[in-house]
């Protein structure tokens, strides 16, 4: 039997107390020894802070995003390793799919969030300026920095690679390391990731860290700093947030906890509705997967009292189709539970829950005879159908963390809305339904008891993620029993890794500060146009103002005839005159393409492209006879990777225009975009 080891401190652990054994989940039989005594948790926490966090703090952005996309490939080409150790956790190859691959796609997904939406910058400014002051000179704005802590990762056993990288992907993103604590029963899986992960070179010295076994008193030595989540029960998350130490230092404790999640049919759907078979396929696909050892499996299924019978038999029969064993039989569908001991758990749940439902199908182990070994933790499908959910309440409190789901009726839309919130906060909630005035009614009603809903309809199923499915764009969480906490989220997941701070000031301090210019700050120019010159030699702030134009009747007439637009307020000098304006007025989308004449660089030069355009707004009107002028300032840049040697190597820069008229008063406010050459590349041949 193999020891499983920790890595800290640079080093591999191993304790000399009693260990804990890990066991196949398909045979029951001794994989791994546990042992994390004699780790120094203080010691361990200050190289993480030490090492791995000012190491990461110190790159850019950019340079982490890349830093998560070559972890990210690095993990793909070692999957098979991963996936033969999977089986052992008794999931399917589909099961471990989302858990490896879906795992290394959120680190894709936030490299390419980095690369699109973060600054090359080690601080981020969140906000535009924030005007304090008559005269503007004094102002502010909200900057993100990096915390010099370390992030504890608590983990679950369900998905031991996903369940890592989804919370390490804004975790390293914000500047942070982390200390991962996997569940001891799927822990081997995650110190193998862990394990490719150190030796690849690719993250700095300290950035991570994992302890297979117990964490002693760690939380009892985390300081303010620190970050803590905790992914797994109710009971336990609680008893962690309570730790008085987390209390007394107001440790940020973000908690991701199972619940009972629901899905509800919508009144409208029939048994011929295409709704009604995505229904019955989604509960039995929540209930199979994982072997319906998933946070955001469906355990309640509401359903209109009429369709009752029909919804119970249909999800019977499509259940009675699923082979339970070892996943790597032919034909086998559903694997084991991670254990015997959550077997028993999952029986011991079905039993209480049976004191208040009917079992439709499963229910039982005895007489169930899997395909596989009959030592391994093996759980039927288990459908159960409570005849008076609204009474019964121990069926919306009480979990079966397996292949089981119950069954319950609504007579009308109130029930099925308080049925729903008698869960008391989920992460997920699913609503099947054709009907659109159903939908906008139900979401409104219970959206505040849930941190993410699933409609699911005959046009969305072709390409539907699925209700179990988290998204790393999307938050991962929910209120109250589901632990009031969010996950991922796109941006808002790393900044739970930062620390926000608004800074005073006059514009150009805060433009200092933050790295990108804002309106009102200091400005330089040069006599070079800086379309003429290469990303790397344009200067935050660096300002160019143009010549001035007059707009004249024929420049609106001829825009007008061009564009098509023949809008009253342009062309017809009556109606003008009693309109809001007073008088013919120059074409908004003129006047922008007007200053764009003005501040273009004719020549072929860096500028590659106009790579779009922001916040446009229109501050006065432009009359027949008015002229305006352009000042045009470099906001902010943001290095793009080069993918190719083939490809130019650039960077998007982008630029303040502000559209004055003869008065000085600006007509036109926008940011524009610019794919702009750099002179050096990434790649060399």
């Amino acid at each position: 039997m193999e020891q499983l080891h920790s890595y800290v401190m640079g080093k591999w652990h191993y304790g000399s107390g009693n260990p804990r054994i890990v066991s196949s989940a398909l045979t029951n039989e001794g994989l791994y020894q546990l042992d994390s005594t004699g780790i120094d948790n203080q010691a361990m926490l200050a190289f993480g802070r030490d090492k791995g966090s000012k190491a990461l703090s110190q790159m850019t952005f950019l340079e982490r995003g890349n830093m998560l996309k070559e972890v990210a490939k690095l993990l793909l080409a070692n999957k098979e390793m991963f996936y033969a150790l999977s089986a052992h956790t008794g999931a399917t190859r589909v099961d471990s799919w989302v858990d490896i691959e879906g795992g290394a796609a959120t680190f894709f997904n936030y490299a390419s969030l980095a690369n699109r939406e973060l600054p090359n910058e080690t601080v981020w400014a969140e906000d535009d300026l924030i005007p304090l002051s008559k005269e503007g000179t004094f102002a502010a704005r909200h900057i993100l920095t990096s915390k010099p802590g370390v992030a504890i990762h608590i983990n679950a056993y369900n998905f031991p690679c996903w369940g890592m990288l989804e919370k390490l992907a804004p975790t390293w993103l914000g500047g942070m390391a982390a200390i991962i604590k996997p569940a001891s029963e799927s822990a081997y899986l995650t110190q193998a990731m862990v394990k490719v992960i150190v030796e690849s070179g690719l993250v700095p010295e300290g950035a991570i860290q994992v302890v297979c076994g117990s964490v002693g008193d760690l939380l009892d030595r985390v300081d303010y700093q620190d970050v803590v989540t905790f992914t797994g029960s109710a009971q336990t998350g609680q008893m962690l947030r309570a730790t008085p130490n987390l209390i007394a230092k107001s440790v940020p404790f973000t908690m991701e906890a199972d619940s009972v999640n629901c899905a509800i049919l919508g009144d409208d759907v029939t048994p011929e509705s295409p709704e009604f078979g995505l229904f019955v396929k989604e509960v039995c696909r929540e209930m199979t997967v994982k072997a319906g050892q998933k946070c955001t499996a469906i355990r309640r299924a509401m359903v209109p009292s009429h369709l009752l019978d029909a919804v119970s038999q249909a999800i019977s029969a499509r259940l009675a189709k699923v082979v339970v064993g070892d996943p790597s039989l032919e034909g086998v569908k559903m694997g084991a539970l991670i254990s015997r001991s959550q077997r028993d758990d999952v029986q011991e749940k079905v039993t209480s829950l049976s004191n208040y439902c009917r079992v439709v199908t499963g229910g039982e182990l005895s007489g169930f005879s899997p395909n596989g070994n009959e030592e391994g933790a093996y759980y039927p499908p288990t459908l159960l159908v409570c005849d008076e959910p609204l009474t019964a309440t121990p069926v919306h409190d009480i979990e079966a963390f397996g292949p089981v789901c119950t069954l319950m009726p609504y007579g009308s839309r109130d029930e099925a809305v308080t049925l729903s919130q008698l869960g008391q906060g989920s992460l997920v909630g699913s609503v099947v339904t054709a009907s659109t005035a159903f939908a906008a009614e139900i979401v409104a009603r219970i959206g505040h008891a849930h941190g993410r809903l699933h409609i699911l309809n005959n046009e969305s199923a072709k390409e539907s993620t699925g209700h179990g499915s988290p998204l790393p764009m999307l938050v991962h969480g929910g209120p109250g029993r589901a632990g009031g906490g969010e996950e991922m989220g796109g941006l808002r997941g790393i900044k739970h890794y930062m620390q926000r701070t608004a800074v005073q000031g006059s514009p150009t301090m805060l433009a200092a500060v933050g790295k990108e210019w804002v309106r009102g700050a200091e400005t330089t120019e040069d006599l070079v146009h800086p379309f003429k010159k290469h990303f790397e030699d344009i200067a935050i702030g660096e300002s160019l103002t143009t010549a001035r134009r007059t707009i004249t009747e024929a420049d609106i007439v001829n825009f007008a005839c061009l564009s098509g637009d023949h809008f009253y307020a342009h062309m017809d000098e009556i109606a003008a005159k009693e309109s809001m304006f007073g008088q013919r007025v120059a074409h908004g989308y003129f006047v922008i393409s007007a200053a764009a004449g003005l501040f273009v660089e004719a020549a072929p030069g860096p500028v590659l492209a106009n790579y779009g355009m922001e916040s446009l707004r229109f501050i006065e009107p432009v009359a027949i006879g008015d002229t305006i002028q352009v000042k045009l300032t470099c906001q902010k840049k943001v290095k793009k990777r080069q993918r190719n040697i083939e490809e130019t190597p650039q960077g998007v820069v982008a630029w303040d225009v502000e559209v004055t008229n003869q008065e000085g008063n600006p007509v036109a406010l926008y940011t524009i975009l610019t794919l702009v050459a750099r002179r050096e590349g990434d790649l060399t041949a």
